[in-house]
């Protein structure tokens, strides 16, 4: 069943990551105006605003935009309160907080930047700490071309097999209600690479690739500090 399809009567081209309130309100993100999923790497490589965040309230006859004018938002989660959405923008590296309610609705604040891969999907632990899947570490090229749009737009038209492409790695992130981060786990072998979703239950982690073949999970370690655990135990399910 199509919950919302469009805004104010245009099609929606890119919804990705959702999160569900206590009042059954659904927010979600749509990464992209101009590009569909097949074609991600050309937003990214434009690097132009053209995301948004919205509401879908059941009931309601449209839907409601939270926020505009976003670098590729994509993870989304809410608070345990659902009085904020957390948000990772790819095309910027960052975590950013999005006020619901109150005075301060809309209000929208930074809470990390320059964070060391591109953001994927967000979860929520349920004590207001929250993980963060990275696919990618820092691409330096990448980095060099954010000031230069004409490369930019060039590169993304290259065959894709000419395009900047990222080592192999695994790489998760667990960060509190203010951005700081309170544990990193890497792959570095890139024996599970490329993760874009991961969710946190019963000691364990469970992790999702635009890559491979099968679900993974590491068992958390019962420190942030030490030794950097390797990521990825294959499910068999």
């Amino acid at each position: 069943m199509v919950l919302a399809d469009s805004y104010r009567g245009r099609r929606l081209r890119f919804p990705n990551n959702a999160a569900v309130a206590a009042d059954g309100t659904v927010y979600f993100s749509d990464s992209s105006t101009r590009f569909r999923i097949e074609h991600y790497k050309h937003d990214l490589l434009e690097h132009r605003p053209n995301g948004r965040i919205f509401a879908y309230r059941p009931g309601a006859d449209e839907l409601t935009l939270i926020a505009d004018g976003l670098y590729f938002p994509n993870g989304v989660a809410l608070t345990p309160d659902d009085s904020a959405l957390l948000v990772v923008e790819t095309g910027t590296y960052t975590l950013s907080r999005i006020e619901l309610t109150g005075t301060s609705a809309g209000r929208r604040q930074t809470l990390a930047a320059n964070l060391p891969g591109l953001p994927d999907n967000l979860s929520a632990v349920g004590d207001d700490t929250y993980w963060i899947a990275l696919p990618s570490l820092r691409i330096p090229v990448l980095d060099r071309m954010l000031p230069l749009p004409l490369v930019r737009s060039l590169t993304a038209r290259l065959p894709a097999r000419l395009q900047p492409v990222p080592p192999r790695y695994g790489l998760v992130l667990q960060v509190d209600r203010t951005g700081r981060v309170r544990r990193s786990l890497h792959g570095p072998t890139g024996r599970y690479a490329e993760i874009t979703g991961v969710r946190e239950h019963d000691g364990w982690l469970y992790l999702g690739s635009l890559l491979e073949s099968a679900a993974a999970r590491v068992r958390l370690p019962q420190h942030a500090c030490g030794p950097k655990p390797g990521v990825g135990e294959r499910s068999r399910d």
